[in-house]
């Protein structure tokens, strides 16, 4: 058979192959994730000596009232609808009362601050008594969370295997990237996966053996969507290429850095201020020297490298926004978090930054529910950001001219509507498998390897891989918010949930805005758009959910 021939059977294989084996690795990793869990039981049980009534502590961290939305919720009239807040941690277990009308006892003494409870300690709430009882006194079967609700014997694949699997997708990347190219350097891919390569090795080395991590499922599927966008890049432009994985080492030492310093939630609360000033004096710097790219000041440069600072307040924001239970009932803490966001949200409306305004914006809405569970608040902010949509369509035109365009763009095509209708175009080219790594003609567009990179991807690997690459990362919210039914605090708990819906509502506004569902808004595709700044902070959102595993602190060999 002649070689042309094979190499074009070679051709059709390779890519018919990449979008199965993308799907493979997206279910193996969240295979992983669901079949390594520990048992549900409680860690001690509330038990009420007139009544015989038992109640499971489940948590690291339990609110305790009359409200539905209690952890351990108590049917007294006497009892507040938050009354106190029951906490473990290193030193034992612990209850403070949150303002209750009543107040909270342990064994007859009213509590004040923090108080120890010890196993057969009495806990008088309102008019109902309990004891504190070890968790094996609760019989009842208790009901997992959805995710976990079918756990398979079958054990999970091997971290390394899954290692494998990532990496011999990103050679097969490689190998296309090399025989299919206008012309350019051959072997530049090579010399590019040989480096992802090294640093994806050199990462799961370090977890597994050195910080000796239990599980590395979260962190391979994060490798893979960070090795695909730095494969991509190689034949766009190959220095972004290797400025995007060099950011990408930084942001796995962000994601180190942070599960470390939030291993106990307590020391990140006095972090709080310090983080505030850090956040507002970033945001500052990018109005007095960003330079204006596509109309928003956000972007500061050093020489030949650039710095988005708003990428790197998406972390900070997280940490301002959540803490210890008990440390968020205080009216105090609730109102310096709202004033923050206020503050953040108008620097970056001042910046013209809109798009990230908005991802800070839902982000908040998600932290004020998950703090309080109240309806009133939601409505409230969002009253005030429908006010701030409207002065910014007056007095901001750009940005109105993005909304002339909104699911127009076909009638704008040679004006505000030209990325969009490009997108539209070469994702419909590109088929289900795509035409080739390096052959696609909507990188000549610009801002395709960010803002438009779901069409890139489209185009060049086809649009099975592209909804899988979506999937991946939008998936993280369902088993954020799986995890949390067993964190160890309501930190980790609101860190993990919101960290994942940032990055849900950032993947939403990057597609939708890019195929003219929503607004065109210059936010990134998480992961695979390139920017340095964006990858880190992919990262170090990243570590939040990784950290609300409570296997994530001790690995038994």
């Amino acid at each position: 058979m002649d070689m042309a021939v094979l190499f074009d059977l070679g051709v059709v294989a390779l890519r018919v192959l990449l979008p199965i084996y993308a799907v493979f690795i997206v279910y193996q990793c969240y295979a992983a994730m669901r079949r390594r869990r520990r048992p549900e039981k409680p860690l001690v049980t509330l038990c009420n000596p007139v009544t015989g009534l038992k109640l499971p502590v489940l948590f690291w961290e339990n609110t305790i009232g009359r409200s539905k939305s209690s952890d351990i919720v108590v049917d007294d009239p006497a009892v507040s609808r938050s009354h106190c807040v029951l906490l473990r941690r290193k030193d034992g277990w612990f209850i403070n009362d949150v303002g209750s009308k009543c107040g909270t006892f342990v064994n007859g003494r009213e509590v004040h601050g923090r108080t120890r409870v010890l196993i057969d300690d009495n806990i008088s709430i309102g008019n109902s008594e309990f004891e504190f009882r070890r968790g094996e006194e609760y019989e009842e079967r208790l009901r997992s969370s959805w995710f976990f609700s079918k756990v398979s014997n079958k054990p999970a694949v091997k971290s390394y295997k899954l290692m494998l699997l990532v990496t011999v997708f990103h050679f097969f990347l490689c190998v296309e990237a090399m025989f299919w190219n206008d012309g350019s350097d051959t072997y530049a891919p090579l010399m590019l996966f040989g480096a992802l390569a090294a640093v994806e090795w050199g990462f799961f080395c370090i977890s597994y053996f050195v910080l000796r991590r239990a599980t590395f499922e979260l962190e391979a599927l994060a490798l893979f969507l960070t090795g695909t966008g730095v494969m991509l890049l190689v034949r766009q432009v190959e220095r972004s290429a290797y400025v995007q994985l060099a950011a990408a080492v930084i942001g796995m030492i962000i994601f180190c850095v942070i599960i470390k310093v939030i291993e106990d939630p307590d020391k990140v609360n006095k972090l709080r201020i310090p983080l505030m000033i850090a956040a507002v004096g970033l945001l500052l710097t990018s109005i007095v020297f960003g330079k204006i790219v596509y109309g928003a000041s956000n972007w500061i440069y050093i020489g030949p490298f650039s710095v988005q600072p708003s990428e790197l307040v998406k972390v900070i924001y997280i940490f301002i926004g959540a803490s210890a239970l008990d440390k968020l009932q205080t009216n105090k803490n609730l109102l310096e978090f709202i004033i923050f966001s206020v503050i953040c949200v108008g620097l970056l409306a001042v910046m013209g930054d809109f798009g990230t305004a908005l991802i800070f914006f839902v982000t908040f809405l998600l932290i004020a529910f998950m703090r309080s569970g109240d309806f009133k608040t939601i409505i409230l902010a969002v009253a005030a950001a429908v006010f701030g949509v409207t002065f910014v369509l007056r007095f901001k035109p750009y940005v109105a001219d993005r909304f002339k365009a909104w699911g127009r763009a076909w009638e704008y095509a040679n004006a505000e509507g030209y990325q969009q209708t490009h997108v539209l175009t070469y994702i419909a080219s590109g088929g289900l498998i795509g035409v080739g790594i390096g052959n696609g003609f909507l990188k000549q567009v610009g801002a395709s390897e960010s803002d438009l990179v779901f069409g890139i991807v489209a185009e060049e690997m086809g649009i099975i891989v592209a909804i899988t690459l979506a999937l991946a990362v939008a998936l993280l919210v369902v088993y954020a918010r799986a995890i949390t039914t067993r964190s160890r605090s309501t930190f980790y708990s609101i860190t993990a949930c919101c960290a994942a819906g940032l990055l849900a509502v950032q993947l939403s506004l990057n597609i939708f805005g890019a195929t003219d569902v929503l607004p065109l808004t210059g936010v990134t595709f998480p992961f695979i758009s390139s920017g340095g700044s964006s990858i880190m902070a992919c990262w170090g959102l990243i570590a939040f959910i990784k950290a609300a595993d409570e296997r994530t602190y001790s690995m038994k060999r």
